[in-house]
């Protein structure tokens, strides 16, 4: 098992970084210059969904709804009509209006307060870390089972089955994206997680981590 320890941790980071300098996925919400709402819808629509689907339809549903005020106005039934390539897209739609209303009563002003951040629609523990980190620049994780899969992959597996509440798996998280290019080393992670650390079949035999990935050492006493 390769420990968590600082000298790991940082040669994991930049192992990670240098992969995703020619490897990274390029996709429009990690285009600069991004309003806060864009930021926003991209990460919502993200949740659950592979990024090349939302890739395919993200820019369409921008022109469309190009803003808070936009969303907010229109019928649920057409927000669901460009939510369709997703699944679960009547449920998003009404949380999407319910998000937009409350971005318009609050003089579409997010709020800086953890809690309160997280009480508001379609929020919760990985859009609150989504907004700390791209919109306040600040050191969170995008924390999802993609991220987890690698980071217990890696080093090793929590104990509780929800990965929001599984402290070890947490101050993994937090551990691990504490860089001065936070941003990008949690891109670099999912990017990681879709090419190379895959679900299934992941790619092990030409990973530049086999060498102390604690999965990879376990499959082969299995093998023994």
């Amino acid at each position: 098992m390769a420990a968590a320890t600082t000298k790991n941790i940082s040669e994991f980071q930049e192992k990670l970084l240098a992969w995703f300098a020619t490897n990274g996925r390029h996709f429009p919400w990690r285009e600069r210059r991004l309003t806060p709402y864009q930021t926003i819808i991209a990460e919502v629509l993200l949740q659950r969904t592979k990024a090349e689907t939302v890739s395919k339809f993200y820019p369409k549903f921008i022109q469309h709804f190009p803003n808070w005020l936009a969303l907010s106005l229109a019928n649920v039934s057409d927000i669901e009509h460009y939510l369709k390539p997703v699944g679960l897209y009547a449920q998003r739609s009404k949380r999407l209006k319910s998000l937009a209303l409350e971005m318009i009563k609050r003089n579409e002003v997010l709020p800086t307060d953890r809690r309160e951040l997280e009480s508001m629609p379609f929020m919760g523990q990985y859009m609150a870390n989504a907004v700390e980190l791209l919109l306040y620049d600040k050191p969170f994780p995008l924390l999802d089972v993609n991220m987890s899969r690698v980071l217990e992959r890696y080093i090793g597996e929590r104990t509780m089955a929800d990965i929001r509440y599984d402290p070890y798996l947490q101050k993994l998280a937090f551990k691990v994206v504490k860089h001065n290019h936070s941003k990008e080393l949690n891109w670099a992670i999912l990017d990681f997680a879709a090419i190379t650390c895959k679900a299934r079949n992941p790619i092990c035999k030409t990973c530049f981590l086999a060498r102390k990935c604690a999965f990879i050492k376990s499959v082969r006493r299995r093998l023994l």
